[in-house]
């Protein structure tokens, strides 16, 4: 029986790509003409599912090569063809490519962007192949990004990927840079096993353009232990596979760190021909990583040599550099890079709550149960808070500098930003609640904007579950009022997402209305009624409890951790007032409650407040998140003034001991040394020129100014995300301290 001619066209299209991709380790000029060979069959018989999955094996060579315009414009054409099929997984596998071309050069924004798709995507098929890849390379990303921290968790989650698959070169691929890691942070120990065992599996599956990276990084390694005919060896081996496999991104950090060894060895003069080596290469294809790394490394060559102009004109060159990738990524970085922090914060919170449930199952002592509370609080504030300080506070740079025209969509930014923090905080501000030691902060707000926003705010909720969601104000009531804004929405917020949770059909309102006056107060009603199962009489008692959930619900799939109502009875009673149900089951609940305010004329437009008070003074900054860093840096040098980091407490204690500064702004959870201890060194030793610095401790963490035994080191606790105004007030209220 004779065979379908296009069948047999389709078999020999993937049999060329499956070759061509297994062939990339060691032979990449075979691997691009088999691509080639595979497109030209997939056009010539019209199939565009193969057509696309050909551009992409090739785009994929190509940005390899590092032809990367015809890498992304393969790929994008692959995208069209993939999106018309509707084929996620090839949309994905486009996208990897596109995202390699742009990390590799200047572009770490749109790797991000792509990456995070790609990896969304392959989580969706279990494919653990690509993710090990996706994460390899996001952990790269995450090193141009000096944050050191989540690059090895990526890096190890690239491992666990590729053990799952059993497969070496992407499990070696990853202890590649891991290794490089380790020797930064002086475990050279560490690094050499790393990287030994990275080129023993590269030994064995024959990856050729592999094993050239690895003897890279086993050079640094060599290079670390001054073992100088060793590294260079390495280094020779790795450039002259590189120039076989035609690898553009290995050849140009190849060159740079040989020219960088024979600068160790003092030999000025062949440092020079290899650092031209790196830069010719790096100019033609636009590594600017590699780039501005190499003029940094002339400049020490020529300051080694006493040559000041040649010195100056290289440092003028890296800076340059090196601000041209740098500044034009920063928001856009910021941007993404917080995507990808907050879902591993969303994968922490989920594996927390799972052990918090399990101990609180099997451990049910008082003790045990207030301490695990405690320790999920003060991990869960740190873990979600830190990435919404970015968000938060670039909102509030943006705001001055909009025009008119744009003020509404940063309004609606910054709302949904504060909105998203209370509704972490119904979680991470209920032990404050629960001490008493949470206060109203009064000042004319104007409510009818407030309840039209928190409408919108919460009408998508509803709408994806097909409800109504109503706001019905009387007309008698004022449009300002002295209140406590950011609570009044946390409860109405609280009581309406309840509702819509536990509501299937029908509608949710919210109304407001005027029961009583006098001179210069109204009395007001807010009520949130719904449609939804109802609470059964026996638990109306109970439900305002924290944690507190009846069994017929908690049964059912709306899960929560039972603290909202729990947290709006405490901030009710702030009001001197409380809240009250009536509820029947399958007819539906009214939550309702009375409070008294006090009238007042519609608030002033926000003029800025801020004056040349603090222009001149200087910060030294200890944050070791490197957004975090960027982004308050950015506010306390639009406030004029100089900004000096340290990216741990070891180095802020360091610093600290070199110069005064006017104010210290403190992280609490760092690496090497917290910041406590950090601050305690400080304030304790009388030689330190800063021991009577003004000390802000600046942390995520709702506990950690919980903890009196600290309270006498600083002289404030900042939240994050940060509250522009209340940073400000706190450096001008201790200026003449």
């Amino acid at each position: 029986m004779e065979l379908n001619p296009q069948h047999n066209h389709k078999a020999q299209i993937l049999s060329l790509l499956d070759d061509a991709y297994a062939c990339r380790t060691h032979n990449l000029k075979r691997s691009i003409e088999l691509a080639q060979n595979a497109l030209t069959l997939a056009e010539n018989i019209n199939d565009p599912g193969l057509i696309a999955k050909s551009l992409s094996h090739f785009a994929l060579f190509a940005m390899i090569t590092g032809e990367y315009e015809q890498a992304v414009r393969m790929s994008n054409k692959a995208i069209v063809l993939y999106e018309k099929l509707a084929d996620d997984k090839g949309i994905a596998d486009a996208k990897y490519n596109i995202a390699g071309v742009y990390y590799k050069t200047t572009n770490y924004h749109l790797g991000l962007v792509n990456l995070v798709d790609c990896i969304t995507t392959y989580r969706k098929y279990n494919d653990h192949h690509n993710l090990a890849r996706s994460f390899k390379s996001l952990g790269t990303i995450y090193e141009y990004l000096g944050d050191e921290k989540n690059a090895v968790i990526a890096y190890e989650d690239s491992i666990t990927s590729a053990k799952t698959v059993g497969d070496f070169d992407l499990k070696s691929n990853a202890y590649n840079p891991l290794s490089g890691i380790y020797l930064k942070q002086g475990n050279i120990e560490k690094a050499l096993q790393l990287i030994e065992r990275s080129i023993e599996l590269k030994k064995q599956t024959g990856d050729v353009r592999g094993i050239a990276f690895a003897y890279y990084g086993r050079g640094k390694v060599y290079m670390a232990q001054k073992k100088f005919g060793e590294a260079e060896a390495d280094f020779k081996e790795a450039i002259k596979i590189h120039l076989e496999m035609g690898e553009t991104l290995g050849l140009g950090m190849a060159y740079r760190k040989l020219a960088s060894l024979y600068v160790a060895m003092g030999e000025l003069d062949r440092a020079k021909v290899e650092i031209k080596k790196g830069l010719d290469f790096s100019t033609e294809y636009q590594l600017s990583m590699v780039k501005f790394e190499c003029y940094h490394l002339l400049y020490e060559i020529y300051k080694l040599e006493n040559d000041p102009v040649n010195a100056l004109k290289y440092l003028e060159l890296h800076m340059k550099e090196r601000e041209s990738v740098i500044n034009t990524q920063t928001v856009k970085v910021i941007e993404n890079y917080e995507l990808i922090n907050k879902m591993e914060a969303v994968k922490k919170e989920a594996q927390l709550q799972l052990e918090k449930a399990e101990i609180l199952e099997k451990k049910n002592v008082a003790e045990q149960s207030a301490q695990v509370k405690q320790e999920f609080l003060s991990t869960m504030s740190h873990e979600i808070r830190t990435p919404l300080n970015a968000v938060i506070t670039i909102s509030s740079l943006l705001a001055d500098r909009t025009d008119p025209e744009e003020q509404e969509m940063i309004h609606a930014l910054r709302f949904a930003s504060n909105s998203l923090l209370m509704l972490i905080n119904d979680i991470l501000d209920f032990t404050k609640l629960d001490a008493g030691k949470t206060t109203l902060e009064m000042r004319p707000a104007n409510l009818i904007q407030l309840l039209d926003n928190i409408k919108k705010t919460y009408d998508s909720l509803a709408n994806e579950k097909g409800l109504e969601l109503n706001l019905v104000i009387d007309e008698g009531i004022a449009d300002s009022y002295q209140m406590d804004e950011n609570k009044m929405a946390q409860i109405l917020g609280n009581l309406i997402t309840n509702a819509i949770k536990f509501t299937y059909f029908g509608k949710v309102d919210l109304l407001v209305e005027k029961k009583a006056s006098s001179a210069d107060e109204d009395t007001l009603r807010f009520t949130v009624n719904d449609t939804g199962i109802g609470i059964p009489e026996a638990h109306l008692e109970e439900i305002f409890e924290s944690f507190s959930q009846p069994q017929s619900i908690r049964t059912r799939k709306q899960g929560g951790s039972g603290l909202g109502l729990a947290i709006v009875k405490k901030l009710i009673q702030l009001y001197n007032s409380d809240v009250y149900v009536k509820s029947k089951e399958g007819l539906g609940s009214s939550f309702y409650f009375e409070i008294r305010l006090k009238r007042s004329g519609k608030p002033d437009k926000i003029q800025s407040k801020y004056d040349d008070t603090l222009v001149g003074r200087s910060v030294l900054l200890a944050e070791d998140n490197v957004i975090n860093a960027m982004v308050i840096g950015k506010l306390l040098k639009n406030w004029k003034l100089s900004v000096e980091l340290a990216k741990d407490g070891l180095e802020a204690v360091a610093k600290s001991k070199q110069k005064p500064f006017d104010f210290i702004l403190m992280d609490i959870h760092m690496p090497e040394m917290d910041g406590f201890q950090a601050t305690k060194t400080i304030i304790t030793d009388n030689t330190n020129v800063n021991y009577k610095t003004p000390i802000f401790a600046l942390t995520a963490d709702v506990t950690a100014e919980y903890q009196s035994e600290y309270h006498s080191y600083f002289n404030g606790f900042l939240r994050k995300p940060v509250e522009t105004d209340k940073l400000y007030d706190a450096l001008v209220s201790v200026i003449s301290l």
